[in-house]
């Protein structure tokens, strides 16, 4: 692997770290800093704020990164990240940590020029491959993100964030000694057009090839929110799980997953094409789900796990798809653009299917997992449609 995607893949498992580092340690720190006995509405607050921020504002950074160049919109990113983790560190009051919270949703929007940059040095064939890659280092960052705040936290509340703007740190020193651009500035100046987060927007609606991919884009994400939001729930519901086995199923399936993104999308997406491992992925996903909808012994859930990790092949095999659809002129946007659609579907998701998993709770707690088969299978059309041959590209001033 050569040095600049060492230090890509650094800074996404960075992100993910930063994303999950708080999560141990956020009731106790807004419990001290609120006062208050219930925290439940401030943590939602605070997670809605980050992923609002990141909504808004990769394809922002996205589109800033085809007019000015990728590396140095990264470097401002990775800078800003390890200012802001510095100042949560020692803030002491609420409205100090929500908008610390902001701006972390806004630098971690840097996913998006991270992906635009992994299409730059990428030839066709290997995008898959890479994304998935990519994929896996995010996995990775987001399971030790979590268990380092927790250590760190229990020595000092605020040591995490003070881990997390050092690494954040380093990781800019390394990007700015080794990162070399990957493309060429397309202008000059900056067009203050680009920085209008609607834009974007604008450009996807514009132009109907490019529709079904964010649509399908937005699918594919807003399913993985079911996991999180209701996978702890069903598995006490089900089988009785305590918080141990609820951690190790959720860890087993973390394992198989990372495995699967970091070695197989690229060996898929050349057997079966790229359209073929998206499709197969959700097949695999289906069966997963429909067997543990049915399942009355927690055992089955194990035993499914290497289908259900292979799922995965698909999003990279997607996103590689997604980056044959628009001028490579326009790569950043087209990332901001799918990094708003992670966003939005990690504020809708949620809410949809914990309010769809408590409806169905008393009946039928595998319910839920039939709902993401359905939603999978509304995927299918839109991935043949959006997925054709040949590009979709919009004029470069529209």
């Amino acid at each position: 692997m050569n040095k600049p995607l060492i230090v890509i893949f650094t800074a996404i498992g960075l992100d993910a770290a930063g994303i999950g580092l708080i999560f141990p340690i956020l009731p106790r720190l807004l419990q001290e800093v609120t006062h208050a006995g219930n925290v439940a509405a401030y943590i939602g607050i605070m997670t809605a704020l980050y992923a609002l921020m990141q909504f808004v504002f990769a394809p922002v950074l996205g589109a800033l990164s085809d007019n000015l160049g990728r590396r140095p919109v990264l470097l401002l990113s990775l800078g800003g990240a390890a200012i802001n983790y510095l100042v949560m560190a020692i803030a002491p009051q609420l409205w100090m940590l929500l908008l610390g919270r902001a701006i972390a949703g806004l630098t971690s929007a840097n996913v998006s020029v991270a992906m635009a940059y992994i299409t730059d040095i990428s030839a066709e064939d290997k995008r898959a491959r890479r994304f998935g890659l990519f994929n896996a280092t995010f996995g990775i960052g987001f399971i030790v993100g979590p268990v380092l705040g927790g250590l760190l936290g229990d020595q000092w509340l605020r040591l995490p964030f003070i881990a997390a703007s050092v690494l954040n740190a380093c990781n800019l020193l390394l990007a700015f000694f080794i990162l070399p651009e990957s493309r060429a500035p397309a202008r000059g100046k900056i067009e203050f057009a680009a920085l209008n987060p609607l834009r974007p927007l604008r450009w996807v609606l514009s132009m109907k090839g490019l529709l079904p991919v964010i649509l399908v884009f937005f699918i594919l994400s807003a399913t993985g929110e079911a996991y999180g939001t209701c996978w702890a729930l069903w598995g006490f519901d089900t089988f009785h799980w305590n918080g141990l086995w609820i951690g190790l199923s959720l860890g087993a399936f973390g394992i198989c997953q990372t495995l699967v993104q970091a070695l197989l999308p690229g060996p898929a997406s050349k057997r079966l094409g790229e359209r073929g491992a998206v499709v197969v992925g959700i097949a695999c996903a289906c069966i997963a789900l429909i067997a543990m909808a049915f399942a009355r012994e927690g055992w089955i859930v194990f035993a499914i796990m290497p289908v259900f990790a292979l799922a995965g092949i698909g999003t990279p095999a997607f996103q590689a798809l997604a980056t044959r659809q628009v001028d490579p002129a326009r790569q950043g946007e087209l990332q901001g653009v799918l990094t708003s659609a992670v966003s939005l579907a990690s504020i809708i998701g949620p809410l949809a299917f914990s309010t769809l998993y408590f409806a169905v709770r008393q009946a039928w707690p595998g319910a839920i997992w039939l709902s993401v088969v359905a939603i999978y299978i509304v995927a299918v059309p839109p991935v043949l449609l959006g997925t054709r041959t040949g590009r979709a590209v919009a004029p470069v001033s529209a």
